[in-house]
């Protein structure tokens, strides 16, 4: 990362500062970690059941998990820095208005716009960090880990703000999203990066791409979202029914669960530079079927142990789908980057009404146990899994023909 705080993109300008490229995905990502730690609060104060909790989920991960991959694909033709600012500042004001309305609807509504500036934001920002880190797994490693961060600060900031105001609280937690979109804009203008811009190249002859590796890759992005948002909007519940404690405890949970997250993120780079991403995604998906289990089987207390566990083998992919989808298509960064970036933290939320369904019917503990499933699903596919440019599956390299520069 230290070899590329900026970068030339060609045919226009320099990309802005992976720094500022990192904190902004944290703030963006705050407002994701927001809506699972916000619906103990609206439960509580609005009297709703399982089923209507999972349809706030849906309206921040749904909407989000269709539009990402559309503003993708229109990322790869044309380049249009504004939506980095113009998302963040959408996703901050849906979750500031979304405790203002006592109406369901109007709560989902601001919800859903929430998830609506976050799937404009993932792209555009994914292909400004490829070009910020020169491709370079520990730079993607930084970014992801930033987004991240933000994910482990929201229920931190929802905890201040609406556990001292109640719902109500909400709206104060846009201002860092106004302030982070002011800062994007003028660091835009700095870089000449203003407007919107052709990719020279890469509309007219992309890339060969392998999209075969790119299809294997997204179940296993797949299955490891609807674990993640499935424990975001349950296990704050899960843990305060288990250990028969109050809304605090379940929180202290979340908080726990994002923290080690985060940190797993940029472990994740380290142990794909000695490794090499597809061993150490594997190994990962594996440990993930007992760290699971552990959730709706260990006793007491020791329950958080298993928090952190899960925590570890979920997030230390993270970055790595991201190097590894760029990689698998790299003339259609947006593409990758909406899919891999972006849908692997939304598209869970797709199944968020139907584990709900389950938990109204079966229990939490059922939800969670569901839950183990996923990491089978993603070891199966990564035992398919190579890196790019390679033709054997079971080649576990370090880093193949991977990381190309942005074309």
């Amino acid at each position: 990362m230290s070899a590329a705080l900026t970068a030339d993109v060609p045919g226009r300008g320099k990309s802005m500062p992976m720094w500022l490229l990192g904190t902004g995905h944290a703030v963006d990502d705050i407002y994701q970690g927001a809506v699972p730690a916000l619906i103990p609060f609206l439960v509580a104060a609005r009297h709703w059941d399982y089923l209507a909790a999972s349809g706030i989920t849906l309206a921040a991960g749904g909407l989000s998990s269709v539009l990402q991959p559309v503003f993708g694909m229109l990322t790869d033709r044309r380049r249009f820095p504004w939506l980095v600012p113009a998302g963040i500042s959408l996703a901050g004001a849906g979750v500031g208005l979304s405790g203002l309305a006592h109406s369901y609807v109007l709560t989902w509504l601001a919800v859903a716009l929430s998830g609506l500036g976050v799937a404009a934001y993932h792209p555009e920002s994914g292909r400004q960090a490829r070009a910020a880190s020169c491709g370079s797994q520990a730079g993607m490693s930084w970014f992801a880990m930033g987004g991240n961060i933000g994910f482990a600060l929201g229920p931190v900031v929802v905890g201040i703000a609406v556990g001292a105001a109640g719902p109500a609280g909400t709206l104060p937690l846009a201002g860092p999203a106004l302030v982070c979109a002011v800062v994007t804009v003028r660091s835009l203008k700095r870089a000449g990066l203003t407007g919107p811009a052709a990719e020279p190249g890469v509309a007219a002859a992309p890339l060969p791409g392998d999209w075969a590796g790119f299809a294997r890759l997204t179940v296993a992005v797949v299955a490891r979202s609807v674990v993640a948002f499935g424990l975001g909007t349950f296990l704050a519940l899960f843990i305060e029914q288990r250990l028969r404690a109050d809304p605090g405890v379940g929180e202290v949970a979340l908080v726990a669960f994002y923290g080690v997250g985060a940190a797993s993120t940029m472990l994740g780079g380290r142990l794909a530079d000695r490794f090499g991403r597809i061993r150490t995604v594997r190994v990962c998906y594996v440990l993930g079927i007992p760290s699971l289990a552990a959730l709706w089987l260990v006793p007491g207390p020791a329950v958080f142990a298993a928090v952190a566990a899960a925590a570890a083998v979920l997030y230390v992919p993270f970055s790595l789908h991201v190097t590894l989808g760029q990689d698998y298509l790299p003339g259609r960064v947006g593409t990758a980057s909406g899919i891999t970036l972006g849908l692997a933290v939304s598209v869970g939320g797709l199944a968020a009404p139907a584990l709900g369904v389950i938990a109204e019917h079966a229990g939490l503990r059922s939800v969670i146990a569901l839950l183990t499933l996923m990491p089978l699903v993603c070891a199966l596919v990564g035992m398919r899994m190579r890196e790019p440019g390679t033709d054997s599956p079971a080649s576990g390299g370090r880093e193949g023909a991977g990381v190309q520069a942005l074309g």
